[in-house]
């Protein structure tokens, strides 16, 4: 990431890196698991052409250190609100990407106050939204997580994040993922104008994709000839890419933008 920004941000005990780019309305953005915001890839740059963009790594993603907390969707969405506080951001924008989008939803849930809109990038309201063979794969990740974590170390990644103790995040990441959760209740009481986007091809099954727009509202009736009846939440189905490449054009960008504006 290209930033005109670096800093520490002490809450909660966490010493939380932020990095900003650009200049306008604050647009907070919530990488996903293992990697930090150069996952955002193309779209960070797109995004702050007209925006503050503010990039957050997580508790124990990139340059923010762990700590002797575990991943916890809920605390993480305390840290996040607590640096828009710190930052005197007021209500931001927030653009959360798979297990940032979790955190997001849960910054929305818990602290409404801080969020302005809300976009979620290829995340479920629960656990079970995911297909079998990924939950299974979290199921299993503590168990894989040595010998992954020993291939992480010699990646490209590593070079970026030497400081990452990449066993311990996959296990961490792995016991999160393996609790259940649904929050398809507390997300349809979401106050933030709020846009879903997914894959055509995402990690999130199209049975449930549905269930998180009609639980904002969405896919109730006809919008009517002049659109008026439409939700005030939006549904956006990237093509031909999948939960794992849906960031590597500036598609979400220009969704956002739009979404935003």
């Amino acid at each position: 990431m290209n930033t005109s920004k670096q800093q520490r941000v002490t809450v909660n005990g966490m010493q939380i890196h932020v990095e900003e780019q650009g200049a306008g309305k604050p647009l907070v953005l919530l990488h996903g698991g293992i990697m930090a915001s150069e996952a955002f890839g193309p779209n960070i740059a797109a995004l702050a052409a007209g925006r503050r963009v503010i990039a957050i790594h997580l508790q124990g993603h990139g340059h923010t250190p762990d700590v002797d907390r575990p991943l916890r969707f809920e605390t993480l969405a305390d840290d996040v609100a607590a640096v828009i506080r710190a930052l005197d951001l007021g209500k931001a924008d927030l653009l959360g990407y798979s297990f940032g989008g979790g955190v997001a939803l849960q910054t929305a849930i818990r602290h409404p106050d801080v969020v302005d809109r809300l976009i979620v990038v290829s995340a479920p309201f629960k656990r079970a939204g995911f297909y079998p063979e990924v939950r299974t794969a979290f199921d299993h990740m503590d168990v894989n997580a040595a010998q992954i974590g020993a291939q992480l170390a010699r990646s490209p990644l590593a070079a970026l994040y030497p400081e990452v103790n990449w066993e311990t995040s996959l296990r961490k990441m792995g016991e999160l993922q393996s609790r259940d959760y649904d929050w398809t209740p507390q997300a349809g009481a979401i106050g933030a104008r709020t846009m879903l986007v997914f894959a055509d091809a995402d990690a999130v099954t199209l049975d449930h994709i549905t269930e998180c727009y009609q639980a904002l509202g969405g896919g109730q009736r006809d919008a009517g000839l002049d659109g008026s009846l439409r939700a005030a939440a939006r549904l956006a189905i990237v093509p031909g890419k999948t939960h794992y490449d849906i960031l590597g054009t500036t598609a979400v960008a220009r969704l956002a933008d739009e979404f935003l504006e």
